[in-house]
């Protein structure tokens, strides 16, 4: 008579049935608020505050990547502007934009984006596809997306 392993039936019963989404692009934003670089610094922060976001994706008219810009780098502006004593009306988008953007490949395990925020302290990623912009992940939407996977494998 042969002795069945308990460890081997129970591994079998874990398994799920149904195919867990776990890519980047599956929890992505994808209906984004994004700036142009010749938008005032004053009309994105409205947006920002309107929209309540701490930032967004700069893009041509291409719907290209070409900046980040973030709530600090308008209270940046706004310092230096009062430092100065200068006027706010000439300061735009491309002056005050991250231009060095690092993205993310919607393809990536979101645990490995997890990481990838840990890594680099960063708030959001761009996603790129042929060079367009379709999309932007968040830390929230890591969060959004570990909630939904409660209860499953974490594999």
């Amino acid at each position: 008579m042969g002795i069945k392993s308990f460890l081997a039936a129970r591994k079998n019963q874990n398994k799920m049935t149904t195919e867990v989404p776990l890519k980047v692009s599956d929890y992505m934003s994808k209906k984004l608020i994004t700036f142009k670089s010749d938008d005032k610094i004053e009309t994105v922060i409205d947006s920002l505050i309107k929209h309540r976001i701490s930032g967004g994706p700069v893009v041509n008219s291409k719907n290209e990547l070409i900046g980040i810009i973030s709530e600090g780098d308008c209270i940046k502006q706004l310092s230096e502007s009062r430092y100065h004593n200068l006027p706010m009306t000439n300061n735009t988008v491309e002056k005050c934009m991250v231009k060095n953007v690092e993205t993310i490949d919607g393809n990536m395990n979101i645990f490995d984006a997890a990481n990838k925020f840990l890594e680099s302290k960063r708030r959001r990623f761009p996603i790129l596809q042929d060079g367009k912009l379709v999309g932007q992940i968040s830390q929230k939407d890591i969060l959004k997306a570990a909630l939904a996977l409660k209860g499953h494998d974490w594999k």
